[in-house]
């Protein structure tokens, strides 16, 4: 991690729930869909697609993690759960540390910039192409 980022939000140990809208919105599609999807996306933006934590266990869910305020009034395809802090909505993102266990979350790709996140309509085309 670079010195000058703050990136406060992301734990130094473990891994943490964070409020969805305060620093970013997210989106979350599971298992193989949202490794496909991230896969597409990482192609679409050659290596760079903005952060994106997986998880390893349960659904096997795949957070996309966009700036404050993009997920609330677009439509998303079906499998798409957004995660925002829009009237009557809160939602919750686990967040994993940069370093050391934080199983059964991981980063696919970290975050590099403070304002550096997946770009909305490019996470959203790329969604509807696979997604329908």
């Amino acid at each position: 991690m670079e010195p000058d980022l703050d990136l406060d939000w992301i734990p130094v140990s473990g891994f943490r729930l964070r409020k969805a809208g305060v620093r970013f919105d997210a989106v979350r599609v599971d298992g193989d869909d949202g490794r496909r999807l991230a896969d597409l996306l990482d192609r679409m933006t050659g290596g760079d697609p903005g952060p994106i934590v997986t998880e390893a266990n349960g659904c096997r869910g795949v957070y996309f993690l966009l700036p404050v305020g993009t997920t609330a009034h677009r439509s998303w395809p079906r499998g798409v759960i957004r995660y925002n802090s829009s009237v009557g909505s809160a939602g919750y993102v686990p967040v994993p540390a940069l370093d050391g266990p934080t199983w059964p979350l991981a980063w696919r790709v970290p975050p590099v910039a403070d304002d550096r996140f997946v770009h909305p309509l490019l996470l959203r085309t790329a969604a509807v192409e696979l997604l329908g």
